[in-house]
């Protein structure tokens, strides 16, 4: 559910994947944040790779398997893998496309691959208007949602802040805030330049902190001219 992997084959190298089962989708914290999870809708990669799945899973919270709860959500899986391999060339090679096929097509040069970097994945899952988190705290963070990972929320709110979490191309006002997040989040950061800019307007005027995590970090330092890969 960490929405940093949007539109991403995950390959999860620890041999047996699932034995604690998936708990209650629907359990929520004291600030409407779902407590088993990192977004509040579903799955977000786009195919999970393992060696072995679990399908009888022992845990006193576990409501479902993994296989279902993937079925449910409409995301594919594959099992029986050589995961370790499969890494190993990963690591070797850098991130690569791929797809999860039946059997090996009969002509690869004509095998077509689909590449996610080429759409704006922090578009896709940020939300579309801005939400509130423990409204009568302080100091007033504003958290740009990039993608970011419920579990940061928690994180400010368990220390009394407010967060206020807006949209990736949202504009600025630092009347509205006391400090600025910049979450992670999928893809590249070249296609976010609106947040770019609204990132570098902060900095110019110099008067509230700043502080970015993952893809954050990286479009903290476009901000200031540095080119990231």
């Amino acid at each position: 559910t960490d929405r940093s992997y949007r539109a991403q084959i995950l390959v999860l190298t620890y041999p047996l994947i699932g034995n604690y089962g998936v708990p209650a989708e629907k359990e929520l914290d004291e600030h409407g944040l779902p407590v088993n999870f990192e977004w509040f809708e579903g799955i977000t990669l786009a195919a999970l790779v393992v060696g072995e799945v679990c399908e009888s899973p022992s845990h006193w919270r576990a409501k479902q398997t993994l296989s279902s709860w993937m079925e449910g959500h409409d995301v594919p899986g594959i099992s029986g893998i050589d995961t370790r391999a499969l890494t190993k060339k990963i690591r070797e090679n850098g991130s690569m496309l791929g797809r999860i096929v039946y059997e090996k097509p009969k002509d690869l040069r004509n095998f077509s691959f689909a590449d996610p970097n080429l759409r704006n994945l922090v578009a896709e899952c940020s939300v579309k208007e801005p939400r509130v988190f423990n409204a009568t705290g302080t100091p007033r963070i504003c958290a740009i949602d990039c993608g970011l990972k419920l579990n940061q929320i928690k994180c400010f709110v368990s220390r009394g802040a407010r967060v206020d979490l807006v949209p990736w191309n949202y504009a600025l006002k630092e009347e509205e805030f006391d400090g600025l997040f910049i979450s992670n989040g999928p893809g590249d950061p070249v296609v976010c330049n609106e947040t770019v800019v609204q990132i570098r307007k902060v900095l110019q005027n110099g008067k509230k902190p700043v502080f970015g995590i993952c893809l954050g970090h990286q479009l903290l330092a476009t901000a200031i001219g540095c080119k990231t890969y």
